[in-house]
């Protein structure tokens, strides 16, 4: 397909196709899902085709089968509109005794329904799809690898092409992939888009509930301003409630952000839980995320300029940046993103830890030295408090930065890494 940038979960699909009858690619609105997909099925059926939705719809009542035939792996486009579908692939699966049959996209959850009988288990792999990482959009030079930082490098060497202007651009246009080729003024204006229809529509289509416009708006701007932070639904309440003429209890909050997760327009970062030498409880909560720094941006409706002029936000919406990034990368090494903090108030930003037990330590940080120095610091503390009796030690130590000519390894071993440096 003219113009498509490849993408790091494009070996993903297919190694989960030669594994598994059916791949079902989720994620975020607008981050790629379909046309990923395109790339490499051999027909496909859009299930929200304004000129044949109807006509689909019906046809999945009656004989779901016959929507599934052509060559393979076929795609099922927004199959959840259908949800007999499911039980058609899973059965069709079942009978084919192939692997690489199917791929069905979607951008929700689909709602509770007794049309799906069956979990898939066994047919269907399920495959988590994000936003563009700097490294898929060409932004990061990829000179430093992640995968090659849980080998502790001697040396690394990465030149970050990244200003501090450019880097507020990037978080405030964010990780979509039409937006990537656009003008400035353009692109920008995509993450406001994108915040509209989550507000006037996909927010109550997620659970089939009307949501007061109002109400998310505000829920948002809350969620925005506690990126990176472990904050109850009772605080979130509580700072919307100053502007709110109408008492709003925790279960609405709790309902409103059940519905953003079903769009995947929010990831909470679950916490880590290490061995340690000391007694020292650990945080268990959450860690508040959006799936894309533009869609906090959006939600506190500034821009570019606006992050330039208050470099604390900006550094909470760089932190979103390296999370989602992070994500891509370590997904894609069979890894997930955590967040580790005790009571004693040590914390790091991010945990990368993979499927055989290595993991590393990362910090986030905007930029300069007493900030990343405050970074290593940090890591110094955590990497020598777990217990390596009972656990592996860290595999590296990183302070991931944002501004920064160059990545380069500290005499005391811990990496300095601009994001416009890393991939996977």
């Amino acid at each position: 397909m003219r113009g498509y940038k490849k993408r790091i979960v494009d070996d993903m699909l297919l190694d989960r196709l030669a594994s598994k009858g059916a791949v079902v690619i989720v994620g975020v609105k607008w981050c790629g899902k379909t046309t990923t997909a395109m790339q490499i099925a051999r027909s496909t059926l859009r299930m929200d085709d304004p000129a044949r939705r109807d006509e689909y719809r019906q046809m999945a009542e009656i004989s779901p089968d016959r929507l599934l035939q052509g060559e393979v792996p076929r795609l099922i486009d927004e199959w959840q509109l259908a949800p007999r579908i499911w039980d058609a692939v899973r059965f069709e699966v079942d009978s084919r005794g192939e692997e690489g049959q199917f791929i069905l996209t979607g951008s929700a959850v689909p709602v509770e329904s007794e049309e799906i009988t069956h979990s898939g288990t066994g047919r269907f792999t399920w495959l988590k799809m994000r936003t563009m990482s700097l490294y898929e959009s060409e932004e990061s030079s990829g000179e430093v690898s992640l995968q090659t930082l849980f080998s502790a490098p001697q040396q690394i060497e990465g030149r970050n092409r990244l200003d501090l202007a450019r880097l507020a651009y990037v978080i405030c246009r964010g990780g979509w992939p039409h937006a990537i080729s656009m003008k400035e003024k353009n692109a920008l204006e995509q993450a406001f888009d994108y915040y509209d229809a989550v507000v006037c529509s996909d927010i109550s289509r997620a659970d089939g509930i009307r949501k007061d416009s109002e109400r998310v708006k505000r829920l948002m701007a809350s969620y925005a301003r506690h990126q990176g932070a472990q904050v109850a639904n009772t605080m979130l309440r509580n700072d919307i409630a100053a502007n709110d003429v109408q008492s709003i209890s925790e279960d609405t909050i709790a309902a409103y952000i059940s519905a953003l997760k079903k769009i995947y327009v929010v990831e909470d970062m679950p916490a880590w839980n290490p061995n340690l030498r000391s007694k020292t409880v650990i945080r268990t909560s959450d860690t508040r995320y959006y799936t894309d720094p533009s869609i906090a941006a959006a939600s506190l409706g500034i821009g570019p300029e606006d992050l330039l002029h208050d470099l604390k936000t900006m550094g909470l919406l760089f932190e979103t940046l390296c999370v989602r990034d992070l994500r891509v990368y370590a997904e894609s090494l069979g890894g997930e993103v955590c967040h580790y903090r005790d009571k004693a108030g040590l914390e790091c930003d991010t945990v990368i830890h993979l499927r055989n037990g290595r993991y590393g330590l990362a910090e986030v940080r905007l930029g300069g030295e007493k900030l990343i120095e405050e970074g290593a610091g940090n890591l110094r503390k955590l990497a020598s408090s777990i217990d390596t009796s009972k656990m592996p030690a860290p595999s590296f130590c990183m302070v991931i930065t944002g501004v920064g000519d160059f990545a380069y390894r500290r005499e005391d071993g811990i990496y300095v890494v601009p994001i416009g440096c890393l991939k996977n």
